[in-house]
């Protein structure tokens, strides 16, 4: 049996997804990333690899991600993909007709607007609108509630407090101070939802035709009060894809397939691959007032990657 590998390399989570010929989703994993990269790649690939009958062939590879060159060079990627280009092909494939897609992460979040299966414009984070998963988690870990529940409790509000969501400083602070004014915990929990989808519209989403059907993905799509916040805030329907966690590396298994059918070859190194000492270091290039921050990436003590560099000098190895 054949298939396709997508990962999606990110700063919270890595992810892993494998793919039929029809594009059914066979494996599916979410993984901390902890800032290892490279250890995380690792015992991805090690999973994954158990995950699948001894029969089965890796017919392409595909990496997006924050993380995608390191990833696509350590298993040997036959297309890297940037993910805005990842989750507009996985969305489009599991939301057909999808126009407009809101994805949160642990650490970025973007807004991608597709018109007939094509994307017209995007925006990703900016001031304030990043790591709206990881200050989540911390308030959770605050309030002393399991992340899990959050969205949850926040569903039971019955009059949402009003939060200064414009920075996440901001946004704990009035928390703090609306727990010292007697608030209870749903309402301020409510409010925090709302704050935050408030934020993401009023930075990201600002300007943008937001029209349906809307896709809301990403880790962050797990909290169900951010998606009635967001229902809310626009008055409209949204969907939440089944794997919208992995939504990324669906998208590079999908381009992986695609990239592969016409040249009937892989540049997948095979699972062993994974098994191999890795090492990145980075130097400051001196060549010219650029001072270009170089990055190598050594296997068994041999470089067999380098880029960074603005004018090509060093990406040849």
């Amino acid at each position: 049996m054949l298939g396709f590998l997508g990962i999606d390399v990110g700063s919270v989570s890595t992810n892993f997804v494998v793919i039929d010929a029809e594009s059914n989703i066979l494996v599916h994993l979410y993984l901390r990333t902890q800032g290892q990269p490279i250890r995380v790649l690792q015992e991805g690939m090690q999973l994954v690899k158990d995950s699948l009958p001894s029969t089965f062939t890796i017919a392409g590879v595909g990496t997006t991600g924050s993380g995608r060159i390191l990833a696509g060079v350590m298993i040997g990627a036959d297309v890297i993909k940037n993910e805005i280009t990842a989750h507009a092909v996985a969305t489009s494939f599991l939301v057909p007709e999808v126009q407009t897609i809101l994805e949160i992460g642990g650490q970025d979040s973007k807004i991608i607007i597709l018109r007939n299966g094509v994307v017209t414009d995007f925006a990703m984070n900016t001031v304030c609108a990043a790591g709206t998963g990881s200050f989540l988690d911390q308030q959770a870990a605050r309030l002393n509630i399991p992340i899990e529940n959050f969205g949850e409790i926040a569903l039971r509000s019955k009059n949402p407090v009003r939060i200064a969501g414009r920075c996440t400083v901001f946004a704990e602070s009035d928390m703090i101070h609306k727990q010292q004014m007697g608030h209870n915990v749903e309402d301020i929990i409510a409010g925090l939802c709302e704050a935050l989808v408030r934020n993401y519209l009023n930075n990201i989403g600002k300007g943008k035709e937001i029209l349906e059907p809307i896709a809301f993905q990403g880790g962050v799509a797990a909290n169900l009060g951010i998606r009635a916040a967001f229902e809310k805030a626009l008055n409209k329907k949204i969907i939440i894809p089944k794997y919208f966690n992995v939504m990324g590396a669906i998208g590079a298994a999908i381009l992986a397939k695609e990239e592969v059918k016409n040249r009937k070859t892989t540049s997948f190194r095979g699972f062993a691959a994974a098994e191999q000492e890795y090492q990145a270091s980075s130097f400051e290039c001196t060549g010219c007032s650029n001072a270009c921050e170089i990055i190598n990436i050594q296997m068994n003590r041999s470089i067999i990657a380098r880029w960074g560099s603005r004018c090509g000098k060093w990406e040849h190895v």
